[in-house]
């Protein structure tokens, strides 16, 4: 196969959800594509960006739920580039942070394929940030981890216990919700305060955005009343007590429900 410029795929980061927070590149390149291939926690707000006549193709994955599998999204891309349109690989957040874009670059590479690479706002920092928690804070936490929450059957988390127990060090886990019962246990067992603090921030830096914030002990019950659903954030760390003079974002809702009670 002849490769040519057009052919170029592009694995761009949206971002956490607030449009506000998208690159200029990201966005020069979304309004350019001829073909979008987004995720699901691409916001409904980014794509109301695109422009009319893109063609839009969806293969967002939800718990249990797959429009298509990663191998089967990384050859779309492929049979995509051998038409020699211009592609936006959309994702949520970064690609290079759990969002799979790794396997999906190896694959364009391996079929002489070019492509690049657009950064976008991890979750992991937009999240605390519209919640008021810094993630590292002098005298509290020298360093942040970040953790994905999936895992296979009942393993553990895929982390020392010496860093699961650092008090200094903030933990950040994504796609935490489904194996939160584990999470705390895994927590605990490693030596980490009941009552360390705890935030979990649901739909982070959008209109929708919901912050609780309580103790890794109390992580399950927190979720349960909230019924907190996906997309959400785990934070945990001593820095999480901060939010309760940081937490600057109010969300629409609240501010509605302020201002006109």
């Amino acid at each position: 196969m002849k490769v040519t410029t057009m052919t170029k795929i592009y694995l761009v980061g949206a971002g956490p959800g607030d449009p506000d927070l998208l690159t200029v590149k990201a966005l020069r390149l979304i309004q350019t594509a001829e073909t979008l291939v987004y995720d699901r926690l691409v916001s409904r707000e980014i794509l109301d960006l695109v422009p009319d006549g893109v063609s839009r193709i969806y293969v967002g994955k939800a718990p249990g739920r797959h429009t298509l599998s990663q191998k089967e999204i990384s050859a779309l891309l492929v049979s995509l580039a051998e038409k020699g349109q211009r592609v936006v690989r959309l994702k949520g957040g970064d690609p290079f942070i759990f969002g799979r874009g790794g396997e999906e670059a190896l694959m364009l590479a391996r079929h002489n394929i070019p492509f690049e690479v657009v950064p976008g706002i991890t979750a992991a920092q937009a999240c605390a940030a519209y919640a008021g928690i810094p993630l590292t804070h002098r005298g509290m936490a020298q360093g942040v981890r970040f953790i994905t929450g999936h895992r296979k059957e009942n393993a553990t988390l895929a982390i020392d216990a010496a860093t699961l127990a650092d008090p200094e060090q903030t933990l950040v886990i994504y796609m935490g919700l489904a194996n939160l019962p584990l999470i705390v246990r895994d927590l605990l067992d490693a030596g980490r305060a009941a009552d360390t603090p705890a935030a979990i921030v649901e739909h982070g830096t959008t209109a929708r955005q919901r912050s609780i914030v309580t103790t890794v002990a109390q992580l399950q019950k927190a979720v349960e009343q909230n019924n907190i659903e996906s997309p959400a954030m785990l934070i945990i760390g001593a820095v999480v007590a901060l939010s309760q003079e940081l937490d600057w974002f109010m969300p629409v809702a609240q501010e509605m429900e302020l201002r006109y009670g």
